[in-house]
Parts: structure tokens; C-alpha cells; sequence
């Protein structure tokens, strides 16, 4: 990979877009507050939510932000969890340490480093596999919000992505953050959580930030940067609706 990609540094302005960017939509998230869930303002998409599809798709328009040298992926998922409570999602959510199991393969490790009331430090290190393998270090401030007696926001910002070379290798190597192949530079995820009678809807928009794609490298970066974060919000939900179904089966 490193023959084909040069590795580059986020640049300054590349990081004022995208900062400038999420401040305008957790603003927006912030006053948003009726309909509480991004699936209640459309009825078809609520109608194929509470049938049990996983929805994933762009927050707006259909392609990513071009920004100075880089993309914005915003994305928004939507999933229903059938007998179950909020406490009990949010149980498995915060379960930091076993996310390496609840969620691989996307993650390869995980590690809850603090918490303190409704917030959390945490490690995760993170497979992104689409053509080619690449593997990230990546360290997140989390803080969740209790909103009413059925309700709950989560919101995770990360503090650090390192790219990481020759993974659980002897000659492993572990990037400077900010450097490396500018597969994904941030990630941020916004998650609100509903109960329902016997029910929970979740949802989560993740905004991410990514290299740009030189048209003579795009059938090696386009896949990763274009088609992983759809990927990769499904199989969370996914992933996480199947963690509940298993806590609440008998042994």
C-alpha cells in the first residue's frame, strides 16, 4: 500500500471544514427535538424501520462534501430492537470492554481507559477492510444524556486516530496521529436511543472525515473512504440489536 498511496498530513484548513462543519450540525442536533428520531419524520422510513430493516443513508444529498483536500461523510442509521429496554441497550453500548466482541470484526480491540458518571474515555483499535486492509488506533471522549425517562443521546468524539502498520506484527508501527494514508482523519457519532412500550429504536449519525480521492488512485481509495462508512454504520446496528437478542436468549 505504502508503494502505491504516499502518505500525507491533515492539513490545517482540510480540519477548520470539517470542525466547522459538525459545530453547524450539533447545533442543528441540539434544537432538534420533535420529532425526537430521524426515522419518525419520514412514515415510510418508520414503517421499514419498525418492520426490522436497518436503514443507512446520506444525511443529505447523495455523495460526500468535498472540502480542501478531503470529504465529509455524513450518515444517519436506523434500527428497531424488539423486547428490550433502554437500560438494556444501553448496557451492551457502554460495555466498552467487550466491543471487540460484540463488534468485529470492525473492532479489533477495545478498552474502557475511564469513566466518570455519563462519560467515558475509551480505545478502540479498528479494521477498515474494502480491497485493501487498514488498521487505526483510535481514542474517543464519549458523553451520554439522559433526556426523559425513555430517551437518551450519546454523543463520541475522537481525541485520536493513529494509523497502524504491519498490525500485531513483530515489526508493528504506529503512526503519528493526523498522518499516515488520511483513510479516516475523525469520527464522530451521534447516537439517540427511544423506548417504546416493550421496544428501543437507536439511531446513529456519524460524521467522518477522510483524504480526498486523486482520480488516479481511486480504485484503491474510493472503496475504503466511499463505501466502508455505510458498511460500517449497518453492521453497528446491526451488530447491536443481535448483542441484545443474545443477552435476553436463555443459556
Amino acid at each position: 500500500m505504502s508503494q502505491t498511496v504516499e502518505p500525507i498530513r491533515l492539513n490545517a484548513e482540510t480540519l477548520q471544514a470539517f470542525t466547522t462543519y459538525v459545530a453547524d450540525a450539533e447545533a442543528s442536533m441540539r434544537a432538534t427535538t420533535d420529532p425526537f428520531l430521524w426515522a419518525d419524520a419520514d412514515l415510510k422510513r418508520s414503517s421499514e424501520v419498525a418492520k426490522g430493516k436497518v436503514l443507512a443513508q446520506f444525511w443529505s444529498g447523495t455523495k460526500p462534501i468535498h472540502v480542501p483536500q478531503g470529504l465529509i461523510h455524513d450518515w444517519v442509521g436506523a434500527a428497531y430492537i424488539p423486547r428490550v429496554k433502554v437500560s438494556q441497550v444501553l448496557r451492551v453500548v457502554q460495555d466498552y470492554d467487550n466491543h471487540k466482541q460484540i463488534y468485529k470484526p470492525d473492532v479489533m480491540e477495545s478498552k474502557l481507559v475511564t469513566h466518570a458518571g455519563d462519560d467515558f474515555k475509551i480505545f478502540l483499535r479498528l479494521l477498515k477492510k474494502k480491497v485493501i486492509s487498514v488498521v487505526l488506533d483510535t481514542e474517543h471522549a464519549v458523553h451520554y444524556s439522559q433526556i426523559s425517562a425513555t430517551r437518551w443521546t450519546c454523543w463520541s468524539h475522537t481525541t485520536s486516530i493513529s494509523e497502524v502498520q504491519n498490525a500485531d506484527a513483530k515489526d508493528q508501527k504506529i503512526l503519528q496521529p493526523d498522518t499516515g494514508h488520511g483513510f479516516l482523519w475523525r469520527l464522530n457519532s451521534y447516537w439517540r436511543f427511544e423506548e417504546k412500550q416493550e421496544d428501543v429504536s437507536i439511531e446513529c449519525r456519524a460524521i467522518s472525515l477522510s483524504r480526498d480521492v486523486p482520480k488516479a488512485l481511486a480504485w484503491i481509495i474510493d472503496p475504503i473512504v466511499g463505501k466502508v462508512p455505510k458498511e460500517s454504520l449497518i453492521n453497528t446496528l446491526n451488530a447491536t440489536r443481535k448483542a441484545l437478542h443474545l443477552a435476553e436468549s436463555p443459556a
